[in-house]
């Protein structure tokens, strides 16, 4: 239910392009939901159950161990988009799947090189079959350009970063972790954030949008997320510190919070 926005039109518009095929959406989290559709699914020649392996608005994990379990018991194949996950879980960064030791029951793994990586461009991991099915059946990839020399110079640096120097990813931890407590300190809701994206509930979303602008008038740049990217009613202010965030700024970023808080009056 929480999957990108991405994933839900595609799962929609595949369903919609096979005649005899369907797509379901479950509700976030929901094991019993999932197991629902997976039966609903029996009469079909195929099955594949999709899941962010970090959710990007809430901040939290998906249950992928319980998912690999129910994908077994009903002969589904499982893909994991680690678009949240990759650079910031598991060992070196590899993502959900390393994250929970499951390794070799992830059929699926595919993220983005934009955002921990700090490049461009995307990858997906999987078989050798899979791999080579999209190399030459996949039309984004068949018709497209390769990336210029410079980026992958430049994601082939950030890998090395990424497996042989920790002190990035303990910073990066270190930060959110800081940044969380001075926050439920302080009374703000993170929404049961596990992961460096940390929402601060407002529930309004006119509160949130003059939030955003008057944080930005006190040097805090975090942008007010709505509806309809998320629920009537849930907007929030969207955190991510990063591994280069000192403790001086996240105190700073704390004063403006509970500064713009007060003179709103309408954020808990």
């Amino acid at each position: 239910e929480l999957n990108h926005a991405s994933i839900i039109d595609g799962v929609r518009l595949s369903a919609a392009s096979y005649k005899k095929s369907e797509g379901w959406v479950y509700a976030h989290k929901d094991m019993d939901a999932l197991e629902d559709c997976l039966k609903r699914a029996q009469g079909f020649k195929k099955r594949m159950i999709i899941t962010d392996g970090v959710f990007s608005m809430d901040g939290d994990i998906a249950p992928l161990p319980e998912i690999v379990a129910l994908a077994e018991q009903y002969d589904a194949f499982v893909m994991v988009d680690d678009a949240h996950a990759s650079g910031v879980l598991g060992k070196n960064g590899a993502g959900t799947a390393s994250h929970f030791g499951l390794y070799g029951r992830v059929d699926i793994q595919l993220g983005t090189l934009s955002k921990a990586l700090g490049v461009i461009g995307g990858y997906i991991a999987g078989s050798h079959e899979l791999k080579d099915w999209l190399i030459n059946r996949g039309r984004p990839y068949l018709f497209s350009t390769a990336h210029p020399p410079m980026v992958a110079a430049a994601l082939i640096k950030a890998l090395e970063i990424m497996q042989t120097d920790p002190t990035p990813m303990e910073r990066l931890w270190a930060n959110a972790r800081r940044w969380k407590a001075m926050l439920n300190e302080a009374g703000f809701d993170t929404m049961g954030s596990e992961t460096p994206i940390t929402p601060v509930y407002v529930g309004d979303e006119g509160a949130a949008q003059r939030m955003e602008r008057m944080l930005w008038d006190e040097g805090v740049y975090a942008l007010a997320i709505v509806y309809p990217t998320v629920g009537l009613g849930k907007a929030r202010i969207r955190t991510m510190p990063n591994a280069t965030h000192t403790e001086e700024d996240l105190d700073q970023a704390l004063k403006a919070f509970v500064k713009v808080r007060d003179q709103l009056g309408a954020v808990r």
